[in-house]
This record gives structure tokens, sequence and C-alpha cells, in this order.
């Protein structure tokens, strides 16, 4: 198991990217290339603290980050960008999760309801401008459950997407402007699986249905066999991320 030890805190009282702080995330990131995800998320819990936050669209990823963080940093702040759309089963698993493991996740909402954006959009604007959907609905959001903190944990994966293969376990997220850490982006999705099965947690149903990666009701479908694990994710466009991982500059779109 590899050894992690935490660098000198820096004052907090401001935080950006300076030489320093991008030396250290340089130099983490190096070390916890072959850390496992418990000591990657022990390192992050203890680095940032209460700045410490976590983005979970209750993926298997997420669910088996949610058991670690229970043992690890129960009282880390976790929340979902619950845009309206999310399906039943979603939601229902986390109440699961927090009967389980006691992380109560926060759902974040954009101001508008999904009745209140449609009627002001003539429709439902996932079908016209999907682009633009998951920017006031998730992007937009995501900026405010973040302001304030210091680092964001995710649980993508390298392996995920295009997008995603560069991703570093730490490092500097010049989206958003804060840290931003990545526990199981040297994982597959075996690995993933092997823990949630080895370890009974809680996932949702849909996978069982052929749902391999889960977003929105209506910009989701199960995929087919040999198809990508994102297939079913805006099927039939070229879109293939909601933006929040995405690589370059994602605005709104007019």
């Amino acid at each position: 198991m590899t050894t992690i030890t935490a660098p000198e805190k820096h004052d907090v009282s401001t935080f950006r990217l300076t030489p320093a702080l991008q030396r250290e995330l340089e130099e983490q990131n190096v070390r916890l290339e072959t850390a496992t995800a418990e000591e990657i998320i022990a390192w992050a819990a203890d680095r940032f603290g209460a700045k410490l936050t976590m983005a979970t669209a209750f993926g298997p990823e997420g669910c088996f980050i949610i058991s670690l963080l229970s043992k690890i940093a129960p009282g880390a702040h976790v929340f979902n960008l619950d845009t309206g759309y999310q399906f039943e089963e979603t939601l229902r698993l986390r109440d699961q999760l927090a009967e389980r493991y006691g992380v109560h996740v926060e759902l974040r909402r954009p101001e508008l309801t999904v009745e209140q954006y449609e009627q002001q959009h003539g429709g439902p604007l996932y079908v016209t401008k999907p682009d633009q959907c998951c920017f006031d609905r998730k992007i937009v959001v995501l900026r405010q459950a973040i302001a304030g903190k210091q680092a964001w944990m995710t649980a993508i994966r390298r392996d995920q997407s295009p997008d995603r293969a560069g991703a570093p376990i730490v490092g500097w997220d010049e989206k958003f402007q804060l840290v931003k850490v990545n526990p199981l982006a040297n994982s597959t999705s075996s690995d993933v699986w092997k823990q949630i099965v080895d370890n009974d947690i809680p996932y949702n149903p849909l996978h069982d249905q052929g749902y391999t990666s889960i977003g929105c009701r209506p910009c989701t479908r199960a995929v087919m066999l040999g198809e990508d694990e994102r297939a079913g994710r805006w099927s039939g466009s070229a879109k293939t991320e909601c933006g929040l991982h995405s690589l370059g500059d994602f605005r709104e779109k007019s």
C-alpha cells in the first residue's frame, strides 16, 4: 500500500492557483497515481477539510465513493445536480445510500422548475438545444454548489470517454477554478463493479436493465450489445458530455 504524506496546508483565506499550489498538485498527482481510492480520498479530506465537496449522479462509481466516504470522511459534503429530469430510481437510490451509510446527499436544483423552464422556452429544450439545457440545469447549478469550496471530488474514470482520458488524479480545474480530485480515474468499470458486488453496495436497478450510464431520463437509453458504455447518453446526436467534465470551455449555446 502506498504511503501518502500530506503537504503543509496553504493559507486558505484567498484560494487561487498559485505557483506553490500548482507545484503541490503536480507532486501529489504523481504520488497518488499508484494510491488506492481510499488513500486518495483520505488525502483530499485531510488537505481540504470542510472546503472539499463531492458531486454525484449516483452511478456505481459514485456509490462506491460514498461507501468509502462514510468510513473516511463521514461529514464530507456531497451534492447531486437535480435537474428535475432524473429517473425515480436514481432519487430512491439517494435515500437508500443515506440509510445504509449515513451520507445525506444534498439535492441542488435550478432556479426554475421543469414546468417553468419548458414554458419559458416553448417546450423541452433538451430536444432542440441539449447543450443549453445542460448548461442551465447543470453547469450553472454546479457553480453555485461549489461556491466557497476549494476542491471538488468526482467519480469519473479515464476509460469512460475521450474527454476523460487525460484526467489526473488531482489537478486544477480551470473551468470551475478549484482543485479537482478523481479517486477512480485509473480504475475500470470491472474494478468498480467488483467493489459493488463484494461489498453489497446499493446501486441503481436500471443498470440491470441495460442502462450502463444514467443521466437525465429524456436523454438516456439502455445500450445494445457491443455498444460503448456511454452510447445511451444523448443517443442519435454528437453530444457525449454534459459539460462538467468536457474539454475546453463549455458555454451557453445561442
